[in-house]
């Protein structure tokens, strides 16, 4: 199975760090978050990627690509453990680049992969959102595919008055977290919501997603929809829905960020004890 990472939103919500800086390479602890999702596509068996970028994210690039002048140098300074990881950072997957000329909408952003796909299901991982968990999500999400031969969707349920932020789900629950998908709509009214199932970032989608994304019109935002892709092919064929083991950090609002950084420091063996110790004195 094939992954496509969309990365060519410009970040207003991070603006002015991302006038310059793609948002994806905003740092979560000490790796970029989208080293995340590319490493969780790695570890679910995922080696051919496919990064959407636009104007201004060739930092991305250059982030997975060999750095032999800067591995060399550490070399010199006898810093052969940061050699490593960096040089592992440029060899870990087969990964293309693919430019969306005009930012039109998520489902537009997947619609410019399409040439990378040869009609086979696909994982579609978002940037925004850094899932970690024993199985990673993506996995799970396959193991799902594989036993209904259907695409899945990653849900989570969400307070009401959150579900305006997400697309919802409307399914019949078919037991072990896993529904059948009988409608979805892309950021409702939260009082007129049909569950309080939200996707998560994470989907598993048919080929056919590309035909159904060319005869969707811009729905909300005035923008393509992946959602709305989606909808139109539920008359066509099944689509499910998994409740995901393990735990999302939501990295896309700025607010959403510090909290992640905040909770993975405090977890992380190298940084939670003396993290914790400030925000302690900070609190009093």
């Amino acid at each position: 199975m094939k992954a496509v990472i969309p990365a060519a939103g410009i970040g207003t919500r991070f603006l002015p760090v991302t006038k310059e800086q793609p948002k994806e390479m905003l740092p979560v602890l000490d790796k970029p978050a989208i080293q995340f999702v590319v490493e969780e596509a790695i570890d679910s068996g995922i080696s051919d990627i496919a990064i959407i970028t636009g104007r201004g994210k060739r930092a991305i690039e250059n982030h997975f690509d060999r750095s032999f002048g800067l591995e060399h140098f550490l070399h010199q300074k006898n810093k052969d453990d940061y050699r490593d990881m960096v040089k592992r950072i440029g060899e870990m997957a087969d990964i293309m680049y693919v430019r969306q000329k005009e930012l039109n909408g998520l489902g537009d952003a997947v619609y410019t992969a399409r040439g990378f796909i040869d009609g086979e299901h696909f994982a579609v991982m978002l940037g925004d959102d850094i899932f970690l968990g024993a199985t990673p999500c993506t996995k799970q999400l396959m193991e799902v595919h594989e036993k209904y031969d259907a695409p899945v969707l990653a849900v989570q349920a969400k307070p009401r008055e959150e579900l305006g932020r997400y697309g919802v789900i409307k399914a019949e629950p078919i037991g072990h977290g896993i529904h059948k998908i009988v409608d979805i709509i892309e950021k409702p009214d939260p009082a007129e919501a049909p569950s309080n199932l939200a996707t998560m970032g994470r989907y598993i989608l048919p080929g056919e997603i590309f035909e159904s994304l060319e005869r969707t019109e811009r729905g909300w935002g005035g923008e393509i929809q992946l959602t709305d892709a989606i909808r139109n092919l539920l008359e066509e064929r099944d689509f499910y829905a998994y409740e995901f083991r393990g735990i999302r950090y939501d990295i896309g609002t700025p607010i959403g960020w510090l909290k992640s950084n905040a909770e993975l420091a405090l977890k992380d063996e190298r940084y939670g004890a003396e993290f914790r110790e400030f925000l302690e004195s900070l609190l009093g």
